[in-house]
């Protein structure tokens, strides 16, 4: 496990690194993974999603010095992919954090490229994504976070109750929830991830 840790972190891009992969995605109509024209299309709507978040997004001012607290030096490993809504609503904050303190490094490695490694974070026995892997200074695993927030799986779990499965109408609901809540349940969630360890980290 460590060494796959290890390796992962070695193969990691950072936000800039992903954001320019992004853009040269959707210049060239592609995408990572699997080409079908649904994974090339949600990647051009998630890079301007994206690029839109990176210049709005803002962290609540009364979570600004929880994070800025943070003293140990770590790794925020996020496995992702260009084409995934959820990484896409999830990242531009995971970015605004980590740049609160030097002590968070952020670090994004796809998923498709790396079978073995997304095994050992499965989402009840799926490949779910975005997941966040907080590793301490000697990359070992103190807490993890995803692939969405608590009241964003809500909606999910409740929807599939009713409906069976996630649909593209589902997919626009939670467009629409993601563009009304703007980020708060998942800086609340991180942050509360973050306080619970904080006494033992």
């Amino acid at each position: 496990m460590k060494t796959l840790i290890e390796n992962a972190v070695i193969k990691a891009m950072d936000y800039s690194g992903y954001n320019l992969l992004f853009k040269q995605l959707v210049e060239e109509g592609r995408t990572t993974g699997e080409q079908t024209p649904e994974k090339i299309n949600y990647t051009k709507l998630n890079f301007s999603r994206t690029k839109r978040l990176d210049k709005t997004a803002e962290i609540p001012e009364e979570s600004i010095d929880a994070f800025k607290s943070i003293s140990e030096k770590q790794t925020w490993l996020v496995i992702s992919e260009p084409w995934c809504g959820d990484a896409a609503q999830t990242l531009p904050f995971l970015n605004k954090i980590s740049q609160l303190t030097e002590n968070i490094e952020l670090k994004i490695v796809l998923r498709d490229e790396n079978p073995e490694f997304m095994d050992k974070f499965l989402t009840n026995g799926s490949q779910s994504i975005p997941v966040v892997i907080m590793l301490d200074e000697d990359f070992n695993v103190f807490q993890t976070f995803g692939p969405r927030s608590t009241n964003a799986t809500k909606l999910v779990n409740d929807y599939k109750a009713q409906h069976g499965k996630i649909d593209d109408t589902f997919k626009e609901m939670l467009q629409v929830w993601y563009n009304t809540d703007k980020g708060v349940s998942i800086v609340n969630d991180i942050l509360e991830t973050i306080l619970t360890t904080k006494d033992t980290f």
